[in-house]
C-alpha cells in the first residue's frame, strides 16, 4: 500500500514540475503583437483577432501566431515585415503586407533567418512585400496553401522574388499562387525539397533553380511568365506531372544538367519547349510538347540521354539542333513526331523509316523564315525525301529510329493555342 502511495506520489510531482502546458493568448486589434510576442513563452499560441496591425514583428521565441478572418499586419513599407529568428515558428492564416523595397536588405513580408529550423507559413496572404518570403539557412521549413503577390507596378528588375530558398534541406514548398514577382520561386544550393501543386505566373520564371540537388518538382502550373522552370547546374531531380504553357520564351529549360528525370509533363504553346543545353545522363520521357514556336532547342554537347515515348505535335519548328554529328532518341521506345512522312507496311505501329529532324527543310526554313508559308507543298516534301535519298545533303541533327505513328496522348488538342498573350 506503501508502494502505491509512493508511485502515486512521484507522478503527481512529475506533473507539477514537468513542463507548462501552452498557453492560449487572444490579441485583440489594437494591441501591439510585439509586446504580446514578448510576454508570451515559448510554446504558446497567439490568435490575432480580425483588424489592422502596423508593426514589423521580431519572433525570437518558438510561437504559433494564428489569424482570425485573415488579420492584416503592415510593415509601413519599410524593413521586414515579420522577421522570424527562433525554430518551430508557426505562421498562420494572416495578411502580411507592405515590407520595404530595399534589394541590398532583402527586404520581405515574412523573413526567415538563419537557423528558423521547422517554420512554417500556412494559409497567408502576402502582397506588396519586395521579397514574399526570404528562406536562409533554415531547414524542413513548410510553406503551404499562401498567396503571394508581389508589387506589381514596379519593373520586374526591382522586385524580389515570390519564395526564395537559399541554403536549405527539406523543404516543402505546396499549394501557393505567386504571381507579378522577380522570380516565383528562386531556389539555390536547396535540396530535399518537395515543390508540389504550385501556381506560378506573370513573373519572369516560373521557378529558377540554381546548385540544387535531389527535388521533385511535381503538379505545378507554370504559365504566362518569360520561363517556365529552368534547372541549372542541377543533377538528380525529379519533374513530373506539371503542366507549363504560354510562357513567352521557354517551358522548361535543362542548362548543366545531369541525372535527372522529366516525364509526364505538358510543355504547350511557349516560344521554346524545352531548350536544353549540356545535359547528360538525363531520362525525358512521356512528355507532351504541343504547340509551341520551336519544340525543342537542343545545343552544348547534350548527350547520352534518354528520349521515349514523347509526343512532339504542331510545333512550328519540331527540333532546332546545334550540333556536329547525330544524335540518336527513341532507341528502345520512339518517340511520336507529327511531321513525320514515313509509313508503316507491317502495321506495328513503328514507322518503317527513321524520323530525321533537323534535315534540309529545316536549315532552309531557319535562314529564310518565309518558307514556312510552303511546307505542305510538293516541292517542299520532295526536297526531303531528296534530302534523305542523298545523305551529301544531309545535315547533323536529331534521328528517332522508332518513330509512333500515333500519338499517346489522345487530349493533346486541348492544349493547342494556349499562347503568351500577344503571341
Amino acid at each position: 500500500m506503501k508502494y502505491h502511495y509512493r508511485i502515486s506520489w512521484l507522478l503527481t510531482a512529475a506533473l507539477l514540475c514537468g513542463p507548462a502546458q501552452a498557453a492560449l493568448i487572444r490579441v485583440h486589434a489594437g494591441q501591439s503583437v510585439q509586446q504580446a510576442v514578448r510576454s508570451a513563452t515559448a510554446g504558446d499560441v497567439l490568435e490575432l483577432e480580425r483588424g489592422l496591425y502596423q508593426e514589423n514583428l521580431v519572433i525570437d521565441k518558438p510561437l504559433t501566431l494564428r489569424g482570425i478572418q485573415h488579420p492584416v499586419i503592415s510593415g509601413g513599407l519599410h524593413g521586414d515585415t515579420i522577421r522570424v529568428q527562433a525554430t518551430d515558428v508557426t505562421l498562420q492564416g494572416l495578411q502580411v503586407r507592405d515590407s520595404g523595397d530595399s534589394l541590398k536588405d532583402q527586404n520581405a513580408g515574412i523573413y526567415l533567418w538563419p537557423g528558423s529550423h521547422r517554420a512554417a507559413v500556412l494559409d497567408c496572404d502576402l502582397s506588396y512585400n519586395l521579397f514574399g518570403l526570404w528562406i536562409e539557412k533554415s531547414d524542413q521549413v513548410r510553406i503551404e496553401g499562401n498567396v503571394i503577390t508581389g508589387k506589381r507596378d514596379y519593373a520586374s528588375s526591382q522586385r524580389g522574388n515570390g519564395i526564395q530558398l537559399y541554403n536549405t534541406t527539406g523543404a516543402q514548398i505546396i499549394g501557393n499562387n505567386i504571381s507579378f514577382v522577380r522570380d516565383a520561386l528562386y531556389v539555390d544550393v536547396s535540396h530535399h525539397a518537395v515543390f508540389r501543386k504550385n501556381r506560378l505566373h506573370h513573373s519572369r520564371y516560373g521557378t529558377h533553380y540554381m546548385n540544387s540537388n535531389f527535388n521533385l518538382w511535381e503538379d505545378n502550373d507554370s504559365y504566362y511568365n518569360r520561363g517556365g522552370l529552368a534547372l541549372m547546374e542541377v543533377r538528380d531531380n525529379v519533374v513530373r506531372n506539371n503542366r507549363t504553357w504560354g510562357n513567352s520564351d521557354h517551358g522548361i529549360m535543362l542548362r548543366t544538367a545531369q541525372d535527372s528525370v522529366i516525364e509526364n509533363n505538358v510543355v504547350a504553346g511557349n516560344q521554346r519547349g524545352l531548350f536544353i543545353y549540356d545535359v547528360e545522363y538525363t531520362t525525358i520521357r512521356n512528355n507532351l510538347v504541343v504547340d509551341n514556336f520551336v519544340g525543342v532547342h537542343i545545343s552544348a554537347g547534350s548527350t547520352r540521354n534518354a528520349v521515349e515515348n514523347n509526343d512532339f505535335i504542331a510545333n512550328r519548328e519540331q527540333v532546332r539542333y546545334v550540333g556536329a554529328r547525330d544524335e540518336r532518341w527513341g532507341r528502345k521506345e520512339g518517340n511520336y513526331w507529327s511531321n513525320y512522312l514515313g509509313w508503316d507496311r507491317d502495321g506495328n505501329g513503328i514507322g518503317d523509316v527513321p524520323y530525321e529532324a533537323n534535315d534540309i527543310v529545316d536549315r532552309l526554313t531557319w535562314q529564310y523564315p518565309g518558307m514556312k508559308l510552303l511546307l505542305a507543298s510538293p516541292a517542299l516534301q520532295a526536297l526531303r525525301l531528296l534530302g534523305q535519298q542523298f545523305p551529301v545533303l544531309r545535315v547533323p541533327g536529331i534521328v528517332d529510329p522508332r518513330p509512333h505513328m500515333q500519338a499517346n496522348h489522345k487530349e493533346w488538342s486541348t492544349w493547342h493555342g494556349k499562347h503568351f498573350p500577344g503571341h
